[in-house]
């Protein structure tokens, strides 16, 4: 049961509507969406504690002017982490070779003393199916493990403050290559790739998501229309909802990993930013998520289109009521 005081800060927050707003016009009772918020927030929120993104959960959910701002506000916060964490007040700007040099020194004191864990998610998925006789597909386009490494975080924290245009082809190859050493094959087709790119006139890096930069990103968020950008967040973060309901059922039900995998959007979201971890790392996921939403409109219908696949695949497994899932309605 909450207190006074429990609902009032939940109220300060912004978690939950002013009580004014808790009754629709002429009903007498809370409608269920209130009530459910409520309820959650009473089993899950702890005084002086963050509930991480699904306080942006909320205010995405009410897209109020308000909540709309307090949304922005934390994704940009997000976003600027890395930047704060490392003492970096400014990123230094320009092409001279001076502001690139500024840049990379930068970069190193993002990375300077953090351990990189080298990890494979879909190589730890396909042991665990092994062992109850299960063989996991390789969704269209796998070509290449999901593992941390020196050499792309080195690569990551520079992208990250001066973006594409700070970063060359065979310098990625290069750091590939160290990461992943099994994989020459793969890395020689994606030269080929570039270079046929070249020659077509465009530019694979600046397809990336990063490609302008933290900067570039922060701006995307700081400019976008507030129904968008509820509506991206809403869909990012009830995507990552659905997808760790089924990843709770699938010891039980081995083929929703199966159909899970099949799909190209485990390759291009899930694996990469859709299954979120606690913490700072799992915010920034979803500030990713929520920029590519907005800036890449192939890949918002490709994640609503999987988002539609993954609740039709939770019916069917029964998620029960009551869960955040779907008490939450996100």
């Amino acid at each position: 049961m909450a207190t006074t005081t429990q609902v009032e800060r939940w109220q300060r927050q912004g978690w939950l509507p002013k009580a004014s707003a808790w009754f629709e016009p002429a009903s007498p009772t809370i409608p269920p969406l209130i009530m459910g918020r409520a309820l959650w927030l009473a089993s899950n929120a702890r005084a002086g504690r963050s509930i991480g993104w699904w306080a942006w959960v909320f205010w995405a959910v009410d897209e109020t002017p308000d909540s709309a701002r307090r949304l922005r506000e934390a994704l940009v916060e997000t976003l600027k982490r890395p930047l704060a964490r490392a003492g970096i007040g400014k990123v230094p700007a320009g092409n001279s070779n001076q502001a690139f040099q500024a840049r990379t020194d930068a970069a190193a004191k993002m990375v300077a003393n953090r351990r990189v864990p080298r990890r494979d998610l879909d190589a730890t998925l396909r042991a665990h199916a092994a062992e109850a006789g299960l063989d996991l597909p390789r969704p269209p386009g796998s070509a290449l493990p999901n593992v941390s490494h020196r050499a792309l975080t080195d690569l990551g924290a520079r992208v990250l403050l001066g973006g594409a245009a700070d970063l060359g082809m065979e310098e990625l190859l290069e750091a590939l290559t160290r990461a992943m050493p099994g994989h020459t094959e793969t890395f020689e087709h994606l030269r080929e790739a570039h270079r046929q790119s070249e020659l077509d006139g465009t530019d694979l890096l600046a397809q990336h998501p990063l490609a302008q930069g933290v900067l570039g990103v922060v701006r995307t968020v700081e400019t976008a229309d507030d129904r968008d950008l509820c509506h991206a967040v809403r869909t990012c973060t009830r995507a990552t909802v659905v997808l760790k309901a089924l990843m709770r059922h699938s010891p039980d039900v081995p083929m929703i990993m199966t159909l899970l995998m099949r799909d190209e959007m485990w390759e291009r979201w899930a694996r990469i930013g859709g299954i979120t971890p606690e913490g700072a790392p799992g915010l920034a996921a979803v500030a990713l998520n929520t920029y590519q939403y907005l800036t890449m409109p192939e890949w918002a219908a490709d994640l609503d289109r999987y988002l539609s696949f993954m609740d039709n695949l939770l019916v069917a497994s029964h998620e029960p009521p009551g869960s955040p899932g779907s008490a939450m309605e996100v």
